[in-house]
């Protein structure tokens, strides 16, 4: 299987990159901005300066100095034959254990009772969330986090997120409220069955060449809502087409970049707001008739009316679209 590591910076390579670009048999791309080095020297990575062009329609409508330009590495790598796309950050590095399961086995599996299900519960006793976790269910949550006392069966996994230690990715909430540091508990993969959400990020994501065309990253909403509508969309089309979410124990570490919390904070209230009506809202217009990338362009017509994304969004989704499929 070809793997791709993709990751999008405007520092010099970090330690995280340098420890990526070291693992054997994965293919590390960095994908440039404006703010980034005019030079991008570290061995076994290629680097795509904001100034090459790859040919694609994607590329001339978005933004600079923004995050979604990581979809330019996302494009190089399955051109080049990426069969597992591996999506994470500067400031997040591989620990000693860093590994991806299997996408087709036999896993303990989380079904929720609110819809909504907390991750970190299943290896950590803090009080400690996912971002984008609606803040609601944060007193009112009676899943069972108990790994070994789940039931253990056969899953078809799209998509492996992995727990990060250190600064795992929690909500500017708990930043401001605790700002904990976490290491996780070791444990075994958890999946969630279908009907069970997880907010999941692009720190540690480890998707199948099936499921590239919802690593879509919307461009119209804030930096801190981009990955997260992602994640959140994601899952019911997952299902649809026959694929579970899996979370893994911590197999990365993050010495997180300097944030500002209060930006972060007014970054994410639309995390906050619109979490549980994108789920609900999205189950209802997916459907199993259609494809991945039809279920994804319906659920962004959705997102349009209600206001979330803005109109343009569904511009730069058509070519988003239209640039991969040549390689689906």
């Amino acid at each position: 299987m070809k793997k791709y590591i993709i990751i999008t910076s405007i520092f010099e390579p970090t330690l995280a990159v340098k420890k990526f670009s070291e693992l054997k048999d994965f293919n590390v791309v960095v994908v440039g901005d404006k703010k980034s080095p005019a030079q991008y020297n570290c061995d076994n990575v290629t680097f795509l300066p904001v100034t090459q062009s790859q040919g694609t329609e994607l590329e001339n409508i978005l933004p600079y100095n923004h995050y979604c330009r990581k979809m330019l590495g996302y494009i190089y790598a399955l051109r080049n034959g990426a069969e597992l796309l591996y999506d994470t950050d500067d400031d997040n590095a591989p620990k000693d254990n860093f590994y991806i399961p299997e996408f087709d086995g036999e896993f303990h599996s989380l079904t929720g009772k609110n819809i909504f299900a907390n991750i970190y519960k299943c290896y950590s006793d803090q009080k400690i969330w996912p971002r984008g976790y609606p803040l609601e269910l944060l007193t009112d949550d009676s899943n069972n986090y108990d790994i070994d006392s789940l039931d253990i069966k056969k899953q078809k996994i799209g998509v492996w997120q992995s727990i990060v230690d250190n600064e795992p990715d929690v909500d500017a909430v708990y930043r401001l409220t605790s700002n904990e540091l976490c290491t996780f508990k070791p444990g075994k993969p958890v999946v969630l069955n279908p009907g069970t959400v997880c907010p999941f990020n692009s720190q540690a994501t480890a998707f199948k060449k099936e499921l590239v065309p919802l690593m879509y990253l919307p461009c119209t909403v804030t930096f801190r809502f981009t990955d997260i509508l992602r994640g959140l969309v994601a899952q019911p089309i997952m299902w649809k087409a026959g694929y579970c979410l899996g979370f893994t124990p911590a197999c990365v570490i993050q010495e997180r970049n300097i944030h500002n919390y209060l930006k972060d904070f007014e970054s994410e209230i639309p995390c906050y707001l619109f979490a549980k009506r994108v789920i609900e809202k999205s189950m209802e217009v997916v459907s199993e008739n259609k494809s991945v990338s039809e279920n994804l362009l319906a659920v962004y017509c959705m997102l349009e009316k209600e206001g979330i994304v803005k109109s343009s969004e569904l511009d730069v989704l058509k070519a988003w679209l239209k640039d991969i499929s040549v390689s689906l």
